[in-house]
């Protein structure tokens, strides 16, 4: 057996053991319905709550209301999530057992809370420190090497355990080789969504209270949409980024962010007050600008556009997009159609410098484990010969009529430093001119726009939907602050492909388009689909990240109820939920 296989083989026994011992502590505890003659809630009540809900209760002293039932029942509907989507990694779960019961001692004995997260239970993307755990991200070469601390005090995990926040599980990436796949809580046959993947499943499974990714590209935000919960991708200045697991420390030419993901937009806000600004002793390239109450205008402007440059995006897509946008037009905010300024230059950016080094350092961490078959475009397009490419590039151009892959490929290579300084300028230049003809120019508070053109893509169609992120990743490359909110769920029968929606623009890219929506097995699949979430991006400009979390609760109130949020997906599951 190969050396990878045995590191594998030990880890999933491993989290299979602590799960075991998980379910059978907490099953013991859910069995008590009253404690002294008082009735105490049962555990759907208890994880239907959302994390500032959970803390109310515990300060107001309520009945079965303490930190070591909450965590018990989050627990036990953890493993549930875990056992419809795999996506737990490592299970932390007797250390949080014991900080919850002091956390309860402590407030028994003072009758304060220790902080504004006091007794919730809280998830992290595998790639954070935790001390006594592997920060491995599904490489084996990472694993068996536990953190000896939680990273400095600067960190996401230390902040949230000052507060009074409980991290009891970490979360899959949606692919990888020590844990596997990561599946749609809403349809097996999908994907979560990457890289947040396994945090998004398990918020949508009401698997934990509140949760933390990353994101360079889209990695909080696709999840979030796919899954149907909500998040917040802040500029990349206003959370620390220590005390994770780097794979590309040093690239600056795009910025990695920290970020929160919840089942309401009072999660988001409770994170986010926690975690701006709070960092500045130790992480010296962080502003210390803590979280800032604003106010905004009664009527709001957003602009908008349902899809982008790439490839036309989904009919399901595009009618989350004009849902919100007929929502809160009829709130009496303006909402004002545009174009994004050459959003291929974009695109063509941040390809450039994502693979400016041929991906050596990320492949650097693979060593003996599998490649999966998603990273071939990443594994080979960059490495090519300059005369190939350009060969390639002519055929994609010439024979495929497809001039915005040709460019594409023409841009998906390594590059010299001075290359690289010079794309960066390009990227410097870009961010400025979409300031002055978007911002500027239309006086917008905030922009809606699609997450993606897929609601979800089925297993393995990484391939040939690689350049997806492509919308997300605009954002990236242009670091504003992003909010994630859910607007609807695919529909078998209003999200087909019509005649509407076939003249409704541009096509984009031809060989993207065609995997999409044309040929025997399109991805795009309204009947398989049906049920999976759609979200919507709302944007805001540099520095404006709390306007962007006070715009997710306007469109979140216009929307109104929408069957998301807490108790969802056991509903719709059909799960039976103990009394």
């Amino acid at each position: 057996m190969p050396n990878w296989k045995k590191v594998v083989s030990l880890k999933r026994a491993e989290r299979a053991a602590r799960l075991k011992t998980l379910m059978t502590t907490s099953a013991v505890a859910c069995e008590k319905s009253d404690v002294g003659g008082k009735v105490l809630p049962p555990a759907h009540e208890l994880i239907q709550a959302n994390a500032s809900q959970i803390v109310q209760h515990i300060k107001n002293g309520d009945p079965g209301w303490t930190a070591e039932r909450v965590l018990l029942a989050f627990a036990r509907q953890a493993v549930r999530a875990h056992e419809a989507t795999n996506c737990l990694t490592e299970v932390m779960f007797e250390e949080a057992l014991q900080e919850a019961r002091t956390l309860d001692r402590d407030f028994a004995r003072t009758k304060t809370i220790k902080g504004p997260l006091h007794g919730v239970p809280v998830s992290f993307k595998d790639l954070y420190k935790i001390k006594g755990y592997d920060y491995s991200v599904g490489f084996t070469r990472f694993c068996g090497k536990p953190s000896d601390e939680d990273g400095e005090v600067v960190t996401l995990v230390s902040q949230v355990r000052a507060a009074g926040g409980i991290p009891f599980v970490k979360t899959n990436v949606p692919q990888n080789p020590v844990f596997g796949r990561t599946v749609n809580p809403w349809s097996p046959a999908h994907t979560s969504g990457g890289s947040s993947g396994g945090e998004g499943a398990l918020l949508a499974c009401d698997g934990s209270a509140l949760g933390f990714g990353s994101d360079i590209g889209g990695s909080l935000r696709i999840p979030t949409s796919y899954c149907g919960v909500y998040s917040m991708k802040p500029g990349h200045s206003r959370t620390s980024i220590r005390g994770s697991r780097e794979l590309a420390s040093g690239f600056e030419g795009i910025r990695l962010c920290m970020g929160p993901m919840g089942r309401s937009v009072d999660d988001i806000e409770l994170a986010c007050r926690l975690i701006f600004g709070q960092s500045t002793k130790l992480d010296i390239w962080l502003p210390p600008l803590p979280y800032k109450d604003v106010i905004l205008p009664k009527k709001l402007k957003f602009g908008y556009y349902k899809s982008d440059a790439l490839v036309r995006a989904s009919p399901a897509v595009q009618r989350a997009v004009q849902e919100t946008v007929d929502a809160l037009q009829k709130q009496g905010h303006e909402c004002v159609e545009f174009v994004v300024p050459d959003m291929m230059e974009a695109i063509k950016i941040f390809m450039g410098l994502i693979s400016a080094d041929k991906f050596k350092m990320m492949f650097s961490h693979l060593g003996k484990d599998p490649r999966d078959p998603s990273l071939l475009m990443a594994a080979v397009g960059p490495s090519l010969p300059g005369f190939l490419r350009h060969f390639v590039a002519w055929g994609i151009r010439a024979a495929g009529k497809d001039p915005v892959m040709s460019e594409l490929v023409l841009n998906f290579r390594g590059r010299s430093a001075g290359d690289y300084v010079a794309l960066a300028g390009k990227r410097d230049e870009y961010c400025q001119r979409f300031v002055k003809e978007v911002w500027d120019a239309n006086g917008f508070d905030g922009i809606i726009c699609p997450v993606q053109a897929m609601p979800s893509v089925p297993h393995g169609a990484a391939n040939d939907a690689g350049t997806l992120p492509a919308t997300t990743s605009l954002y990236n490359l242009a670091d504003h602050p992003i909010g994630i909110v859910p607007v609807i769920r695919v529909d078998k029968t209003r999200d087909q492909l019509d005649k509407a929606w076939e003249e409704s623009g541009e096509k984009g890219s031809p060989m993207v388009y065609n995997r999409l929506y044309e040929g025997k097995k399109p991805y795009y699949d309204a009947t398989a689909m049906h049920g999976i979430p759609v979200g919507v991006q709302i944007v805001g400009r540099h520095w404006e990240d709390e306007k962007v979390i006070k715009m997710m609760r306007v469109v979140d109130h216009a929307l109104g109820v929408r069957g998301f949020g807490p108790g969802t997906w056991s509903s719709a599951q059909g799960v039976k939920l103990e009394e």
